[in-house]
């Protein structure tokens, strides 16, 4: 979100924006970092999937909190930081609803660009570290 954020304060062309704000999301997702488990979401379990989806609207939340309190606050900022979470929405859309061209998404998103980081094992503290520096970054271009 706050990458895609980033993509709609310094773009000016409002098309190049949101195209960058969707591939953003691909280019991090190929550097170790850190997934909350979602099990019963993927599984289908849907039941016990509710500390799941509180996961998903808390890590959501957050993203929003420091886009409105780093950024200027404009509509661009926060429909670029929309779509560039747009790959992780199709993910848990397909999920619930078996559709089988989000069942593609989901196998180039997760099982192919997730699997160049996760065919490693990289330690705690580098998935913990690529991420906390992607958001110290990206705070810094929203100033």
């Amino acid at each position: 979100m706050l990458l895609g954020a980033v993509f709609g304060y310094h773009i000016q062309n409002i098309f190049l924006a949101i195209i960058l704000a969707i591939l953003c999301h691909y280019f991090l997702d190929l550097f170790p970092h850190v997934e909350y488990n979602i099990d019963n979401i993927t599984s289908g379990n849907w039941k016990k999937s509710l500390p799941d989806f509180l996961k998903v609207f808390l890590d959501f939340g957050i993203g929003i909190l420091f886009i409105f309190l780093f950024s200027k606050n404009q509509p661009m900022i926060y429909i670029c930081s929309l779509i560039a979470i747009v790959p992780d929405g199709f993910t848990l859309i397909s999920y619930a609803s078996k559709n089988k061209w989000l069942a593609k998404h989901d196998h180039i998103h997760g099982g192919i660009i997730h699997y160049l980081t996760k065919q490693k094992k990289f330690p705690l503290f580098w998935r913990i570290f690529t991420q906390v520096s992607s958001v110290i970054i990206c705070l810094l271009w929203l100033r």
